[in-house]
């Protein structure tokens, strides 16, 4: 393993929530009378800090407005959320190979709490750090809190946002390709490491670790 610690985002990394997400989304925006977005229009258009997002979609609600609509209109925390593939052999790799793993997110902390312990895996993090409306300002918290050197720790992301969290840290950004933001708009902002997925990424992992 090239990396003493890694932290983790968790939609689009981890699990695959963008159905109850974007189910949610346009509940609020039906709730303002905007029209809703197909899947990949939301894709397409859907970004962190979601602050920023809804301040372009949506210019006139509060946040105070949106939020309580955003958890009443997405329901179950666990229905439509399902494990990425490789993430929990993953997951067991890095413990095997004693890396330390956190979570760094923007999903609701109930939401994450139940989904992971649903998932079974709530086991695997030294920490959470969830409902984090702009990972930018809570990722130097963490490795001062956690103890983590920059050049030992890699930030693994689905978005755009994550690859600049990582690069705000001085932290490796791991790119993956199984969320929300294309290959083209992850590229614009040039990560470090880009893979597939989670398998692709052990594998890589590995045969540094062999070199």
């Amino acid at each position: 393993m090239a990396f003493r610690n890694l932290i983790f985002d968790w939609s689009g990394t981890l699990v695959d929530d963008v159905a109850p997400v974007l189910k949610s989304t346009n509940a609020i925006f039906a709730h303002f009378g905007k029209p809703s977005m197909d899947r990949a229009e939301f894709l397409s258009k859907f970004r962190l800090p979601f602050t920023e997002f809804y301040k372009e979609h949506l210019p006139g609600p509060s946040m105070d407005e949106i939020e309580p609509l955003y958890v009443a209109n997405f329901g179950e925390p666990t229905e439509g959320v399902f494990e990425l593939p490789h993430a929990r052999n993953f997951l067991t790799y890095c413990r095997d190979e004693n890396v330390r793993c956190f979570l760094l997110s923007s999903t609701k902390r109930a939401h994450f709490d139940a989904q992971a312990k649903s998932l079974e895996l709530d086991d695997f993090f030294e920490a959470i750090h969830a409902e984090v409306w702009d990972k930018r300002n809570e990722i130097g918290t963490m490795l001062e809190q956690h103890g983590l050197s920059p050049n030992e720790t890699a930030f693994l992301g689905d978005m755009q946002h994550d690859v600049e969290t990582a690069r705000h840290a001085g932290v490796t950004s791991i790119a993956l390709l199984t969320g929300y933001d294309s290959p083209e708009k992850l590229a614009a902002v040039s990560p470090d490491v880009t893979v597939g997925d989670l398998g692709k990424l052990r594998k890589l992992l590995q045969g540094l670790n062999g070199a």
